[in-house]
């Protein structure tokens, strides 16, 4: 058994198999192949012997060839085990799965000269079973999802050693939770349950803090990279019009060997060399596209990438890095992350590094849902401030008595928006003036006076003022207004200028002397 001495087949199955490492994923290499329209070799009889013929690959097929052992140099027989079913009384054959190499009744591991080395043919296979959703599955190998999640099928439980899986919260479905089975499907327990946003920020840091000194390298074959990023296509479509030209030229042999008076086999030998130069030139046109296409950096675009590599930890941050080129970023390096309870609040997270080194670092559990619930007491205060004040006045009260919501930030006006519609408490966005109830600013430019008298009118007792919380504003009905006493010292301060009045200052503010 030896390769097919077709040097664009070699090239073609070199390809894949180079694509695959790259992209991690039997399906993403399959279309990928779609996608810049690259032909395989596929075996076929059709109208005569066995020849190779090329087309676009199947998903089928391109998974086939990735777990075939023969192009990393075996010979194995039978991998498929038979089963003997019965059916309406007869016995029929039926194929079961398929077997590892190994389990085959026949297995010559160095049989021939393969395309790949045995060792990368079973981590290509490590892969493939990790990104596989049906069937057995090797749980060591977690596939980049879609999600915004950055440890989904990264995370092992270090109680029970089953995986951690993800649910999404929220409207959009962008709050995740990391979550352990454990025994609840027995009738148990969840054995770990935590938010995800602060553990991906938290494990971001230790692999930016792991990454940073190699940004310079990395940033120097990126900019190798963006170089020769179409040569993969270009290359195959190059092969690809190689052989189109010799089958235009035999069309055209065969086209000019044949008798002009036998038309019925002319015309079609004439249609299959037009139809062999349309190729040709198609190919031609696709190949220009490329070279068009093709990105020259110069000295200034090389400076900004080796800037950028040498400012890893800004880039991770910068929200134009998708997650998805997170994820494989954080693949490249990491097995996988073990994650346990070590005291009361506290997770202990193992970072098991590809190539066997092993850190840990320990965080505070996020608080869940339940726990970042807004606190009882600042329910009940924008339950009696929401009869007659607004969402931002209600902000400003909670922020002046110094209180946090659950999550531990300020308050503002959409935020106790939310808290509102969590409790089922009736209120308005702005607050509604009431024209027989005036706050301290609104009295004093009622009365035509300053603040400061309206105050001493309150502290000598003469106006009666009512605040629902500290902090609250004032409220002071028109009808005390109007009062004989309150409208005796506002006719005394026009006529003479004094009020009579004590002083008074605020217990909230500092004395000068």
């Amino acid at each position: 058994m030896v390769q097919d001495p077709d040097l664009r087949v070699q090239e073609a199955i070199a390809l894949v198999f180079r694509k695959f490492r790259e992209l991690a994923s039997g399906r993403q290499t399959f279309l990928w192949c779609r996608t810049h329209g690259i032909e395989l070799p596929v075996n076929t009889s059709r109208g005569g012997p066995m020849r190779v013929a090329w087309q676009l690959p199947t998903n089928a097929f391109l998974q086939n060839l990735l777990r075939n052992p023969a192009y990393a140099g075996a010979d194995v027989w039978g991998r498929r085990e038979t089963v003997m079913a019965l059916e309406h009384g007869k016995l029929k054959k039926r194929q079961g799965r398929l077997r590892r190499a190994e389990q085959c009744r026949v297995f010559l591991r160095a049989h021939h000269a393969g395309d790949i080395p045995w060792e990368r043919f079973e981590e290509h296979l490590q892969i493939l079973r990790g990104t596989n959703v049906k069937g057995d599955r090797d749980e060591s190998v977690g596939p980049v999802r879609a999600g915004q999640v950055l440890l989904a099928g990264l995370l092992r439980c270090g109680r029970c050693g089953r995986k951690l899986h993800v649910r999404s919260w929220g409207k959009r479905g962008t709050a995740a939770r990391y979550l352990c089975q454990g025994a609840f499907g027995e009738g148990g327990a969840y054995c770990l349950g935590f938010g995800g946003r602060l553990v991906d920020e938290r494990l971001g840091q230790e692999l930016v803090a792991v990454l940073s000194p190699l940004g310079l390298r990395a940033s120097l074959e990126a900019a190798d990279r963006v170089r020769a990023r179409d040569q993969d296509q270009r290359h195959a479509l190059v092969r690809q019009l190689e052989q189109c030209a010799y089958e235009a030229t035999r069309a055209f042999e065969q086209y000019n060997e044949v008798d002009p008076r036998h038309r019925l086999v002319a015309a079609e030998l004439e249609r299959r060399w037009n139809a062999k130069l349309e190729e040709r030139d198609h190919l031609r046109a696709a190949l220009a596209e490329i070279d068009g296409a093709a990105q020259v950096l110069g000295e200034r675009e090389r400076e900004r990438i080796l800037a950028l590599g040498a400012r890893f930890r800004e880039v991770w941050a910068s929200e134009h890095c998708p997650v998805e080129r997170k994820k494989h970023i954080l693949r490249a390096v990491v097995e996988e992350v073990i994650v346990n309870k070590a005291e009361a609040g506290v997770l202990r997270f193992v970072i098991h590094w590809k190539g066997g080194s092993h850190t840990q670092f320990d965080m505070a559990r996020p608080r869940s849902g339940h726990e970042q619930r807004t606190a009882p007491e600042d329910v009940d205060i924008i339950r009696q401030l929401a009869v007659r004040y607004g969402d931002d006045a209600i902000a400003v009260v909670l922020n002046k008595l110094g209180r946090r919501t659950g999550k531990d930030k300020r308050w503002n006006a959409e935020r106790v928006r939310t808290a509102r519609s969590t409790y089922a408490i009736p209120g308005h966005h702005r607050t509604v003036p009431d024209p027989e109830i005036l706050t301290l600013g609104r009295a004093a430019k009622h009365c035509g006076v300053s603040q400061g008298t309206i105050m001493r009118l309150v502290s000598s007792g003469i106006l009666t003022k009512h605040q629902i919380v500290p902090w609250a504003p004032w409220e002071i009905r028109r009808a005390d207004l109007e009062s004989p006493e309150v409208q005796r010292v506002l006719h005394r301060l026009r006529e003479t200028g004094r009020s009579g009045l004590q002083g008074v200052h605020s217990r909230n503010q500092q004395t000068l002397f």
